[in-house]
């Protein structure tokens, strides 16, 4: 199988970790190019459903007829961070048994050259999930203050030589518009003392900027609060819905892990009070421990070495 065909990952654990109902109602709150869709919806029998959402009009162009015939199935384009707002007019709001989101790029965004995602490949310094709306890394880029770049670099990309990186890439753009990712990528090279290291010098200035771009975190932040009022509630005959995360870097991670820490918990002024308020309670607990994929998973789809998977039961 070839490295950079796109394959869903943690797909086995992601399926056990929703703990499908074969008549029960699912989220796949970033669709990409439908492999866990898919997945779900051969588990589900004719009274369940699946609803899918994605920004980028290409994964939506891309999604397979099957899917789309599947009367169980539903695809919309939009924004995770809008989670609420479809399930809400699908009068589904409370009733989902399943959350998922699989977050960051898919492959096929990776490895077409005209979305600007990547450093390996020329094109147009893009990085957009949706071309259609907001500001393109390169007219970004054109007018940000050095300050506020170097901040984004190290803040999103953990970079350490973000200000190096910085004063190179606003003295470049002096000289000539950046418009290209080779451009910039050879820009970031050119800044970074040599490490030794397995990872392009621009891995973590691509990241940066893209999350930035397209506001990942807040993307994340969004869908992760509205999950706890889409998810349903445990009753006396079937246990609450489950919210599965994947992320694959730290930042979203923490972001995650932080999430369900916190939703796991009373609200803070009621903190080891004896009597809480049914509004202040837990309302998610964790379930299982983080998740990474096997050896034999990460030979057969390189995506998944950094893919990490968290799994939260409504309460």
């Amino acid at each position: 199988m070839s490295s950079n065909a796109h394959v869903p990952v943690l797909l086995g654990p992601v399926l056990e970790g929703l703990n499908i109902r074969a008549s029960g109602c699912y989220v796949d709150g970033t669709f990409g190019r439908g492999g866990h869709s898919s997945a779900i919806l051969e588990r589900l029998t004719a009274d369940g459903r699946l609803i899918a959402i994605d920004r980028d009009p290409q994964a939506i162009a891309s999604a397979p007829k099957a899917l789309l015939s599947d009367p169980r199935f539903e695809l919309i384009r939009g924004e995770c961070a809008q989670l609420e707002k479809f399930i809400d007019e699908r009068g589904l709001l409370g009733s989902v048994d399943g959350v998922l989101l699989d977050l960051g790029v898919s492959s096929p965004q990776l490895d077409e050259a005209g979305r600007g995602f990547s450093f390996l490949r020329d094109g147009p310094l893009d990085m957009r999930m949706d071309p259609d709306a907001g500001v393109s890394a390169a007219d970004w880029l054109a007018t940000v203050d050095e300050r506020d770049l170097r901040r984004v670099l190290k803040t999103y990309g953990e970079e350490r030589f973000a200000a190096r990186i910085a004063r190179a890439i606003v003295s470049a753009r002096d000289e000539a518009p950046l418009r290209r990712t080779g451009q910039l990528a050879e820009i970031i090279a050119g800044a970074v003392p040599f490490q030794g290291d397995k990872i392009h010098p621009a891995t973590r200035s691509f990241q940066a900027i893209r999350i930035f771009v397209n506001g990942e975190l807040e993307q994340l932040r969004a869908a992760l609060e509205q999950s706890v009022n889409v998810l349903r509630k445990p009753t006396a005959l079937r246990s609450g819905g489950r919210l599965c995360v994947i992320s694959f870097h730290s930042l979203e991670d923490r972001l995650v892990k932080r999430f369900i820490r916190e939703a796991s918990r009373e609200s803070e002024q009621y903190r080891g009070m004896p009597l809480v308020p049914a509004e202040h309670r837990p309302k998610l607990k964790a379930i299982g421990k983080l998740i990474e994929a096997t050896a034999e998973e990460i030979a057969a789809n390189r995506r998944a070495r950094s893919a990490r998977l968290r799994v939260a039961e409504r309460l």
